[in-house]
């Protein structure tokens, strides 16, 4: 039995479109925590932390409006704001695996700042657990929250959505274990490849 305390990041990012070769992270939310991978046992909350930051290309501050009918962010809120750097690149390197609903999505926005990310282990928690064979109807975080009683409304911020996925992966699967011991227990992803752009060919 593996008794050994690791070290996981919860990740979630809101953006300003769906494109990470042309959107941008506008806000990120990391939680810090331990845990014992045998069991899927959270220990302790070690850090938490949220940060925003203004879209810096013409691109991305064109799609802001858009966005914001998802996350809802002001861009008053984001502006002359930058992530700081000296703060987030340590709870990277702290943590052994990065968790994260859609972790595909999530990962390939951050590669974008911080490409280290991409020598990690990821963890998706909405692909690593067969919730439509648990009888979910899809594996949104907002159903599987539902149906757990955990809330019955999404923010749609990074804060809040990790925070309320920590308390899903604290619970028991019909077959007794933790989410997290499901979620651990599959391989990590495979690393991220960036799309290369056609345009450098001609």
């Amino acid at each position: 039995m593996n008794t050994e305390k690791n070290i996981g990041l919860l990740a979630d990012v809101e953006t300003t479109g769906l494109r990470p070769g042309s959107d941008e992270m506008i806000e990120l939310g990391l939680i810090l925590f331990s845990y014992q991978r045998d069991t899927g046992e959270i220990l302790d909350i070690l850090e938490k932390q949220s940060f925003l930051r203004e879209p810096l290309s013409r691109t991305a501050k064109a799609n802001y409006a858009g966005a914001f009918r998802v996350h809802g962010i002001p861009y008053n809120s984001v502006e002359g704001k930058a992530f700081p750097d000296h703060e987030i690149k340590p709870l990277l390197s702290a943590a052994d695996s990065i968790f994260a609903h859609n972790a595909s999505f999530d990962r390939s926005f951050m590669f974008q700042m911080y490409p280290e990310v991409n020598d990690m282990n990821w963890y998706c928690t909405m692909r690593n657990i067969g919730w439509k064979n648990y009888g979910h109807e899809n594996s949104k975080l907002l159903t599987l929250l539902a149906a757990h009683g955990i809330s019955r409304h999404q923010t749609h911020r990074a804060m809040d959505d990790i925070e309320f996925l920590m308390e899903l992966l604290k619970k028991q699967s019909p077959n007794g274990n933790t989410y997290l011991s499901e979620v651990v227990a599959k391989k990590p992803m495979k690393k991220y490849a960036p799309a290369v752009s056609k345009a450098r060919f001609y």
